[in-house]
């Protein structure tokens, strides 16, 4: 890889407290175009630990505006996450039927895309 450069993945993470509960958070994977999904938003995966049901928050693709969905894609700049957003997100999550003490396979919550 003489004279390239590298993109280094970025890692996030951080620790929610949740009514008592403590959860832990992490960037799963950045925007993205994928030949199976199309254009796919940033993900963040969220578990008590590692013997609990994960939640994964999947947060819309960014769009532009002027019908970039519509564009060739274009990755956006990375997005800023808020720990804030990431609390509010997973409380939604939890009105939906995630119940971060359970087990099973991934809860997959995709959050809808804000209203103009």
């Amino acid at each position: 890889m003489h004279g390239q450069k590298k993109r280094r993945k970025r890692s996030r993470n951080g620790l929610l407290d949740l009514d008592g509960v403590s959860l832990y958070w992490r960037l799963l994977s950045e925007p993205q175009w994928t030949t199976e999904d199309g254009l796919k938003g940033l993900c963040i995966s969220v578990r008590e630990d590692d013997s609990h049901r994960e939640l994964i928050l999947e947060y819309p693709f960014p769009d532009k505006g002027c019908g970039f969905r519509d564009m060739v894609p274009q990755l956006p700049q990375r997005p800023q996450i808020s720990e804030k957003a990431i609390e509010t997100n997973v409380r939604h999550a939890m009105r939906a039927g995630w119940d971060p003490s359970s087990r099973g396979k991934a809860f997959v919550f995709k959050l809808p895309r804000p209203s103009k």
